[in-house]
């Protein structure tokens, strides 16, 4: 009676074994399971192609981590009057950050030559920007913000504290002034866009 017992248990746990492996298999090949392309920076480049000189100089820095600190990004925020802002803080040690970079990937193409897009790396390492930027191409320039003091330059513009949330998006009106703050992640590429159409009406 055992054996024949234990032999009934063994084909139950084989049965559902084969089950599940077949199940797995069928969700590792279904079409939502499929990876998004990689994101194609020099397709973004020539679609971002005719955007105001302003806009135009961004684009030309995609991807690079700018020096300069507060006083370059202050310079930058002033030549950009006129147009709105969304500024990204980052940092290749932030697990939401690298779940966020696909949709500022496509909104920011999307949207780049009517708004600035601008990012901040914050309190990272030169080896962890280098490696985030290669495996999410940004479309817009990223200032340098080791120490933080970029952060706090912008908190003090906005009238917020901007350094205990990363990532942290930023959307500044046309005249400079903030029009929203974003804590945290945006969890999807819509939602991020809506924001986008919803403060600065591009």
């Amino acid at each position: 009676m055992l054996r024949v017992a234990f032999l009934l248990l063994t084909a139950v746990v084989l049965v559902f074994g084969i089950t599940v492996g077949l199940r797995q298999a069928r969700e590792a090949t279904a079409p939502e399971s499929v990876a998004a392309p990689a994101f194609d920076l020099a397709d973004a480049r020539r679609q971002l192609r005719g955007s105001p000189p302003e806009l135009a100089r961004l684009h030309a820095q995609s991807n690079q981590t700018v020096e300069g600190g507060p006083v370059a990004f202050r310079r930058r925020l002033g030549e950009l009057r006129g147009h709105p802002v969304v500024i990204n803080k980052w940092a290749d040690w932030c697990g939401p950050c690298r779940l966020e970079a696909p949709h500022l990937q496509t909104v920011a193409t999307r949207y780049g030559r009517r708004v600035a897009f601008l990012g901040i790396d914050f309190k990272d390492s030169r080896k962890g920007a280098a490696h985030f930027q290669r495996v999410f191409p940004l479309p817009f320039p990223s200032y340098w913000d080791s120490d933080g003091e970029v952060t706090n330059a912008l908190g003090d513009h906005v009238g917020a504290s901007l350094a205990g949330s990363t990532p942290y998006t930023i959307f500044l009106d046309r005249s400079g002034k903030l029009a929203y703050l974003h804590p945290g992640q945006y969890r999807s590429e819509e939602d991020l866009a809506a924001d986008v159409k919803r403060y600065l009406k591009p």
